[in-house]
């Protein structure tokens, strides 16, 4: 089942980063449906984030989606090559997000292999935000849609992951957020071979 536009409203980022293990991101493009068991991910606590782009009311073209309401895509190339999807999270102007890191490939495999030139069993081809943006065909034009709608979605199959297989640690490549570089906010499935363990 599709989540919801009030299952993003929640303002509590972290919850919703722990929650989203498990959940399905689904693609529609030109190429056809892909889909990945979302296996790792980081939540963005918005404005007192020092990791955040939206850290200090900081406002710009770029960041701009993050103010949305919860349940828009946030897209942004990291240095000028590999897109990375946030899911926009609590309410408009509120500007918190969760970093979608790595995927397990579920549906579409031809496809996911077919842009990532490599098998689907391949560690590589979706592990990592860059990775699994290219094997879901996410672009910038991803940027502020919405994810009730058709284009990209996230559904709950009932797959769950008990606390003992839940694994935490520090965000990745964030070194310049001082204090909060070392917060312990990544969260990942254990025993997922789509997650390069740091």
């Amino acid at each position: 089942m599709k989540l919801s536009a009030v299952y993003y409203l929640n303002p509590d980022v972290e919850f919703l980063a722990k929650d989203l293990l498990g959940k399905i991101l689904f693609t529609r493009t030109d190429d056809g449906i892909t889909a990945g068991i979302i296996v790792e991910t980081e939540p963005y606590f918005g404005t007192g984030d020092q990791a955040s782009h939206a850290y200090g009311g900081r406002r710009t073209a770029r960041t701009e989606a993050m103010y949305s309401d919860g349940g828009t895509a946030y897209v942004y190339l990291c240095y000028g090559i590999h897109s990375l999807l946030n899911v926009v999270t609590s309410a408009k102007e509120d500007p918190q997000c969760v970093l979608i890191r790595s995927i397990e490939p579920f549906v579409g495999l031809e496809i996911m292999e077919m842009r990532r030139k490599m098998p689907a069993d391949h560690q590589a081809i979706s592990s990592g935000p860059g990775s699994l943006a290219k094997s879901l065909g996410i672009d910038s034009s991803f940027n502020k849609n919405v994810l009730t709608e058709e284009r990209i979605w996230i559904e709950d199959r009932n797959i769950s992951y008990s606390t003992s297989q839940i694994g935490i640690g520090s965000r990745i490549g964030i070194a310049y957020a001082q204090e909060h570089a070392n917060l312990p906010l990544r969260f990942f499935v254990k025993d997922s071979k789509y997650v390069k363990i740091r």
